[in-house]
């Protein structure tokens, strides 16, 4: 890292002010060029300003250093072993403060990456903020993976466009770079990943058949059912649905063979939804259930299977199975933390506990004032048709057409917006 930007990112994250650090070394003017990279300061000025930081400055990274950044890098392409990269970044950390040294700006731009891998988005945008800063100076490979990250923290804010404005960026920037096939492969799966999520199927599957094709040659086995997952709900999008039922159990099949219960269940679920639509309850009944009753599994992927079987089991009046999947439900969602953690599938749970209690009271007021609103903030289309069309069976059932006709219009709306995505 140049001296300038080492300076100001360590100035930074320490939260001092410039006019504190310059204060008896040179004029705040003076440092604001030195961190801008607008002069250069002498190595007596550098000294004294590194040692007020408590740091020291090196422009060389030596090949110890180089090979731990290299690896731990790695490992954050993988996400395969969150204790393996959280021991290797504290290992090259502690380094790095016992001698009061910098790590190399691609260390700190992979860190935000290494903070969303274990869900610390708040740590994440801390990082983001303290880069920004020196953002500018990044040369083509840094803007790269500054531009890729920063998309990584957009979608786990669910903000998809911006997310794909950035990885569009970082795409923009392929021809300048000599990258590896698996780090191309690795951002056209991202790029296929939001494309999907924006609803844009035929880019999805453009993207996701690209990223396949290197992972095949690499033997890349999750990451190939990783590409086959989104291809599956692609084709299921456009009513394909031999093409995605393939796609899906090749995925199953790769989970399988590297014993990945993580694909193994991602399959599963997409199955279920799959033959739900067709309206096959029992078959996405038999996926769903393959989920929901690994206890030990993914706390998101569970609660996903939970509530697709609780829809599912009320759609066929099964009532008592209805409530044994509420009460699994609430048992993982009984404390205010998972509750804010994962509120989608808190306020589903809810809308079908007040449905068969036949609590029409609470019934309208969860889903009418609290989760319909939730859904619309979101832009969640597909299930604003789904529970405004419950509330119009509910108002039906009670003989208030007029408000019955309200819902089932609201309804027809979301299915617009859902067609025009």
């Amino acid at each position: 890292m140049e001296v300038g930007p080492f300076i100001k990112l360590h100035r930074i994250e320490q939260k001092i002010t410039q006019e504190a650090l310059a204060r008896g070394i040179v004029s705040m003017s003076y440092l604001s060029k030195i961190e801008n990279q607008r002069t250069t300061a002498s190595p007596e000025v550098v000294s004294m300003l590194c040692a007020r930081l408590g740091v020291q400055y090196s422009n060389k990274e030596n090949a110890e250093m180089k090979e731990k950044f290299k690896n731990w890098f790695k490992l954050l392409f993988e996400v395969n072993d969150k204790e393996e990269i959280i021991a290797k970044h504290d290992e090259i950390q502690k380094q790095l403060d016992q001698t009061n040294a910098s790590g190399s700006v691609m260390f700190e731009i992979h860190k935000i990456r290494y903070y969303l891998i274990l869900e610390k988005r708040n740590e994440a945008l801390k990082q983001i903020h303290n880069l920004h800063e020196i953002a500018s100076t990044f040369d083509n490979l840094q803007q790269f993976y500054w531009y890729k990250f920063y998309g990584n923290f957009h979608t786990t804010q669910n903000d998809f466009t911006q997310a794909m404005r950035m990885y569009k960026h970082a795409e923009d920037m392929l021809n300048q770079l000599q990258l590896t096939e698996e780090d191309v492969a690795d951002l056209q799966y991202t790029i296929a990943v939001t494309h999907s999520k924006l609803r844009n199927t035929l880019e999805a599957i453009e993207y996701a058949d690209k990223a396949l094709q290197t992972f095949m040659k690499r033997y890349y086995f999750i990451r190939c059912a990783e590409c086959h997952i989104i291809l599956g709900i692609s084709y299921r999008r456009i009513r394909m649905y031999d093409k995605a039922i393939e796609n899906y159990r090749l995925a199953k099949h790769l989970g399988k063979l590297n014993n990945n219960n993580q694909v193994i269940k991602l399959a599963n679920q997409n199955l279920g939804y799959l033959f739900s639509t067709k309206g096959d309850k029992q078959e996405a009944i038999k996926n769903y259930i393959e989920v929901a009753r690994d206890t030990k599994g993914n706390t998101t992927a569970r609660l996903a299977a939970i509530t697709s079987l609780t829809k599912e089991y009320y759609a066929i009046s099964d009532i008592e199975k209805t409530e044994e999947m509420i009460v699994a439900g609430l048992d993982i969602l009984k404390d205010d933390v998972q509750r804010q953690k994962y509120p989608f599938y808190y306020y589903t749970i809810y809308t079908y506990k007040y449905a068969i209690e036949q609590d029409n009271e609470k019934f309208e007021t969860h889903v009418i004032d609290t989760f319909i609103p939730y859904l619309k903030r979101h832009k969640d289309y597909a299930n604003l048709a789904v529970y405004n069309h419950m509330v119009g069976n509910h108002y039906e059932h009670l003989k208030r057409y007029k408000d019955a006709v309200h819902y089932y219009k609201q309804a027809n709306l979301a299915y617009e917006e859902l067609s025009n995505i």
